[in-house]
């Protein structure tokens, strides 16, 4: 998105795993000796189970990287997705006012905190507990400070500018509720919302995408999350957001 003061942005990312076989080797040992663990206390098959946690990469930011950051203005409904497209960087096209640019990934990170810099809100679905630790760990390893602290304190009442709502926070109301907190898909078919995997697409699939080369099909299901959270948001602004 163009620069500029936003007062309500929701956020969300697609990450992927490196390649298993360009892993450091230590790595690479560490990943298959905690598959073989895991497959002989669950009686479980010893390749699938490695196929499993090698998926389970793609959650590590010392194993995966930012395939694409979305930033959705949540009043005027125009947006961005900063994703990463190896040999393809500076294409850019615009559907439905979100602009889908290619980007490396240390450039992307840097346009979202130059976004972040200049909202009063930022909007995520589960964003506390992976999005935003993530992009924080991953600018570290790009040489990228972030503009602002959005794990600062996870109250909103007591959270400095800008506010980080998480969104699976707030309706599970700080974790006081079901031992399992639910999807982001469970929560839109909960409210009547088209969910993002409607498309045929789910996060898991973002690394065969990307290893197919599909680099716009990912930025096109990151719009489909934005929409999605968007629209999660504002049933929670509305019905019960009790600090308005």
């Amino acid at each position: 998105m163009d620069t500029g003061y936003y007062r309500t942005v929701i956020f969300d990312i697609e990450t992927v795993a490196r390649p298993f076989e360009r892993l450091d080797p230590s790595l690479q040992d560490k990943v298959v000796e905690r598959a073989a663990t895991r497959a002989r206390e669950e009686s479980a098959d010893p390749e699938a189970t490695l196929e499993e946690e090698k998926n389970l990469l793609a959650l590590n930011p010392l194993y995966a990287e930012v395939a694409a950051i979305g930033v959705l203005d949540a009043e005027t409904d125009r947006g961005a997705v900063y994703y990463v497209a190896p040999g393809q960087e500076g294409q850019e096209i615009e559907e439905d006012d979100i602009k889908l640019s290619a980007l490396s990934e240390g450039d992307a990170l840097r346009r979202f905190w130059e976004v972040a810099r200049a909202c009063r809100k930022l909007v995520g679905f589960n964003s506390r507990t992976f999005d935003v630790p993530f992009l924080n760990v991953r600018s570290a390893v790009n040489g990228l400070r972030p503009s602002v602290d959005l794990m600062a304190n996870r109250y909103l009442k007591l959270q400095p500018a800008p506010q980080h709502i998480d969104l699976l926070d707030q309706l599970t109301f700080y974790g006081a509720t079901w031992p399992r907190r639910g999807s982001l898909h469970e929560w839109c078919l909960a409210f009547g919302i088209s969910s993002p995997k409607v498309g045929g697409v789910s996060g898991s699939e973002v690394g065969q995408m990307f290893t197919g080369g599909r680099y716009l099909d990912i930025a096109r299901y990151n719009v489909r999350d934005l929409q999605a959270t968007r629209e999660l948001y504002r049933r929670w602004d509305e019905l019960l957001n009790f600090q308005k």
